[in-house]
């Protein structure tokens, strides 16, 4: 079971790399290009880059609960309320980033009018409804497995 898991926490280093390089090299020039933009709101600039680095550390957090996920399935402790607690984490990461996402839209598509770039609109769209999707695929893994564990603690006590 290692060998499928290094794989998986492999990917999820990988995951993390261009985010990281994001957070570094283009969210200082993206919110100040908004901000330039937005010249009636002087704070709007510190409010889109917080906004966006608070994105970057729920995607980091959700990675992390990924991460300690695959570790109880090496572990075979699959089956436990600590990976409930680690599906429920990575569900609130989610929801965190939607509602993050949700708040920027007006500013991201306010850009992407000014500038004339409807892809950018469209991105901050895919983020948010990708994280809405990954909360609510969390919920119901999350669901399905606290059934399993009310299920084998059952067949636990009838053996």
């Amino acid at each position: 079971m290692k060998r499928e898991t290094l794989f998986l926490k492999a990917v999820l280093v990988l995951m993390a790399l261009p985010v990281l390089a994001v957070c570094i090299f283009v969210v200082p020039p993206i919110s100040e290009f908004a901000g330039e933009l937005i010249d009636g709101v002087p704070f709007v600039q510190y409010f889109f880059m917080a906004a966006l680095y608070a994105t970057a550390v729920a995607y980091f957090v959700a990675l992390y609960q990924t991460l300690k996920l695959l570790g109880y399935i090496d572990r075979n402790i699959a089956f436990s309320e600590l990976s409930v607690k680690a599906l429920k984490n990575i569900k609130r990461c989610a929801l965190a980033i939607t509602g993050l996402y949700v708040l920027c839209l007006p500013i991201i598509l306010y850009v992407a009018q000014v500038d004339d770039a409807p892809g950018l609109g469209g991105l901050g769209l895919v983020i948010t409804f990708g994280a809405l999707v990954i909360a609510v695929f969390a919920a119901v893994l999350q669901k399905l497995l606290q059934n399993a564990i009310e299920l084998k603690s059952e067949n636990d006590l009838t053996v």
